[in-house]
Order: C-alpha cells, then structure tokens, then sequence
C-alpha cells in the first residue's frame, strides 16, 4: 500500500482517498509575473511524477492547478514596465505553459486562473465576515487569526510567537499583525472589481480555497506545493476553508517538496539567483532534468549546479544503453526472472513515501545484470511501463550514425571469427572517432565519449 509523509500529521500514512479511487488534488501554480525558474521544474516534475505515478497505481487522479493572475508583484511589474497588467499575466502564463509541455509535464487536469473565479471568491470572503471570523477595515476585509483555534496546526507555529512581518504584511489598520487579507480595497490605477465591501481585488491566499470549493466542495483529498508555501499560505487556507465550512479536515494529506538551492539560498525570483529553464533546456535534454528531480527524493534539498546535471546525463545514459540494448537483444529466463524481481522492489520503494534514490538503485542494479545476461523484447516493455510515470526514457533509435553503425557491425562479424587482432583494429578506430564499444556476449553497446 501506498504511504505518504502528510505534513499535517508529521508521519507516513497510508493512502487512502475519501472517495475509492477518486483522488482530487490541487498544488499551487504559478505567480505569473516573470517566467518560470529550474526551482519551479523541481516542484511540477516532482508532482508530476507523483500524479502519474498515483494513476499507475489505478487511482483515478483529477489534478487542478491555479494560476495566480491578479497579485501586488504583477500589479507592480506591469506598472514599473508600463504595460498593463491583463496583459502581463497572460504574457507569463503562456511562458509557463509553455515550459511545462516542454518539460513534459502533461498530468494537470485544470488550470484555473483567479480572476475567473472572483465570485466564489467574493462569496467565500461575505461567509467568513458573516460568521465572525472576518473583519473591515478602510483598506480591505482580514481573517482575524485568533477566531480560529487551530491555527498553526500545519506548519507548528506557535501563535503566540510569531514575529510581525514573518512573510506577513505589517498593516497597523490590522488588530493582530497574524491577521491575513482577505479583500483589498481598491487603490488608484489598480484593477478592481466590485463586491459587498467594496471595489477591490482578492488577497492571495483566498483563491485557492474559493478555486477548491468550486471544484471539489469543501474537503477533498491531497494538496501540495513546495515547503516556503506550508506557512503562511496552507495555514491560512486551512482557516479560511474550515472556518467557512466549519467541517475538517480541509484536505486530508499534505505533501511538500524541499527547496532547489541556488549556493546557500534557496532560488527564488524574489532573491534574483534564478536560472531560467528556457536556459537549462539549451544545454539539457528535458529527460535530463526530469531525471535529475525524480531520481532525488522529493523532500530532499538540492543545490543547483552544472555538476549535478552532468553526473544526470551520465547516470541516464547508463540506463539508455540497456534500453538500446534490449531492442536487438532476446529474453531468457534468468532476464524474465530480473524483471519480476525489479518490478516488486521498486513498486515497494515507491510505495514509501515515493523514495525513489532505492527505486533507482534496484532499476541501476537490474540494468547491469541485464546487459550481463541479454534481455529482449518483455525486458524493453517492462522499461516501457515504468516510463509512464518516470517519462525519462527514450524508446526510438540511438542516435549514433550510420557510420559508426557500420565499423560496429563489422567487428561484431571480427568477433563471431574470433579474428581478434581485427576486432581491437575496428576498437581503436571507434575510440578515435569518439564512440565506445562494449561487448555483451553476441551483441555490442555504443556510447558517445567525446
């Protein structure tokens, strides 16, 4: 059974949807007001991977995203840059959209974009003033924190202790510095739209719970995103909902990923250390990266470096040469019994709270043992349903050319003669052409070198 870290209840938990297989899940998308970083890629592959993973397993997966559109930072962009800020949204979303297909990030169900849900939105802020919770003050309607006893629950923290300013806005108009905008008043040369408290824009954290209720009602099964969002943001989301609702829990399992770290600083727009995955795609295979965040454990911390994605590449193309292998290869019973075996192991890694550093291990392991032993075409299908969820693997021909192809074929015909001296005459010219041979009983390998 499948068991994963819920960060609400601080241990491993056995999945298990409210509804069968039925799994409603939302992770929080993008701010989009500038374009989209590898510490982004981290978070959506590593999601990805889950969501594809979790369908694998038979669970029927409906994955919703948001798309924060409306914020202060566009608002401010667009300003600082004279464009309008309609226009600015859409400019960034469309880039991230775009970098998300072509790191083949293709299991999000529905995007949904803020400002097209500003009447559940407004209708979640009038529940939450009607029942006491909220507040009006000359620039907007807050959550006032203290309402609601359980605040802290997700993150651990200690009302009492938190410090004003805390990725909290300091606001004196507030009565608590804790508490949170759910409404702000219009201001001049901002957009605005009209409400019961006045015309004005939705804050940030009430989106996602009026984006939420519309699709999945009130409690649902799994949220995530990365840990910089477990406070405030889920912890003010969790207030909002079940204060509206007044059922709990909101959502059933959290789960976080670890920061992406640019030196000792974690990547972020707001510190700008990013690196633009548009750029890493220019040197990078997308199977590269996504291989690079799914071969790490999710709640692991990375720090970038060209390094990291080197020994990647390395890594992967051990594993793409058996797969190469395979194509001209034939199945035994010993190669058979392998991939029984393999399969087992890394669904039981996986099972773990997706520890995938152990899957790899098993799926290194079994790559060794199958180019020692041959393996064929049921050996390629199993690298083939693994795929569905790992998405890193490349199923078309090797890319070596015809040449190269040719002098390989040829020291094979060498070998099968035993011609030795001949066979090490057609290594060497391999080597020199930067291509090199392995021999795996009566068939080859090929690896680009230089």
């Amino acid at each position: 059974m499948l068991k994963l870290y819920n960060t609400l209840t601080k241990k491993k938990e056995i999945f298990k949807p409210m509804k069968d297989k039925k799994v409603n899940l939302f992770i929080c998308g993008l701010t989009v007001y500038d374009y989209v970083h590898i510490g982004h890629a981290k978070t959506y592959i590593q999601f990805d991977f889950l969501v594809k993973y979790l369908r694998w397993k038979g669970f029927k997966v409906f994955y919703l995203q948001n798309v924060t559109d409306i914020d202060d930072r566009i608002i401010k962009k667009a300003n600082d840059t004279k464009q309008n800020w309609k226009s600015l949204a859409l400019k960034f979303e469309k880039e991230y959209l775009e970098d998300t297909k072509n790191l083949d990030i293709d299991s999000i169900n529905k995007y949904a974009r803020a400002t097209d849900f500003i009447p559940q939105i407004i209708d979640q802020v009038n529940r939450l003033v009607k029942k006491g919770y909220a507040y009006e003050t000359e620039d907007g309607i807050y959550f006032e924190v203290k309402k609601f006893k359980e605040y802290g629950k997700l993150s651990g923290q200690d009302l009492n202790k938190i410090i004003a300013g805390s990725r909290i806005d300091i606001n004196e108009k507030k009565k608590n510095s804790e508490d949170f905008v759910l409404w702000k008043k219009q201001k001049p040369n901002e957009p605005f739209w009209e409400s019961p408290f006045g015309n004005g824009r939705p804050g940030w954290h009430i989106e996602d719970t009026a984006i939420t209720e519309h699709f999945f009602g009130s409690q649902y099964d799994l949220h995530g995103g990365a840990i910089d969002l477990i406070f405030p943001h889920h912890e003010c989301e969790i207030a909002q909902q079940e204060a509206a609702s007044g059922k709990k829990p909101f959502v059933k399992y959290w789960v976080h990923t670890a920061f992406l770290n640019m030196g000792s600083e974690k990547m972020s727009k707001s510190l700008g250390n990013i690196i633009r995955i548009k750029d890493v795609l220019k040197k990078y295979d997308l199977k590269v990266i996504r291989y690079l965040f799914i071969s790490q454990h999710y709640r692991t911390t990375l720090t970038y470096s060209e390094e990291l994605l080197e020994q990647a590449k390395n890594s992967l193309q051990r594993l793409q040469e058996t797969i190469y292998f395979l194509k001209k290869g034939k199945d035994n019973k010993k190669s058979l019994l392998l991939i029984k075996k393999a399969r087992i192991k890394i669904e039981r890694a996986l099972d773990n709270d997706l520890d995938t550093p152990i899957a790899f291990s098993v799926l290194f392991e079994l790559s060794k043992n199958l180019n020692k032993i041959g393996g064929g075409r049921k050996s390629l299908e199993f690298f083939k349903e693994i795929n569905h969820f790992l998405g890193i693997f490349d199923f078309g021909e090797a890319n070596i050319p015809k040449e190269i192809i040719k002098i390989a074929e040829k020291r094979l015909k060498a070998r099968s003669q035993k011609n030795w001296q001949e066979s090490d005459k057609l290594r060497e010219k391999l080597k020199k052409k930067g291509y090199l041979i392995e021999d795996i009983e009566d068939t080859y390998s090929i690896k680009q070198i230089s």
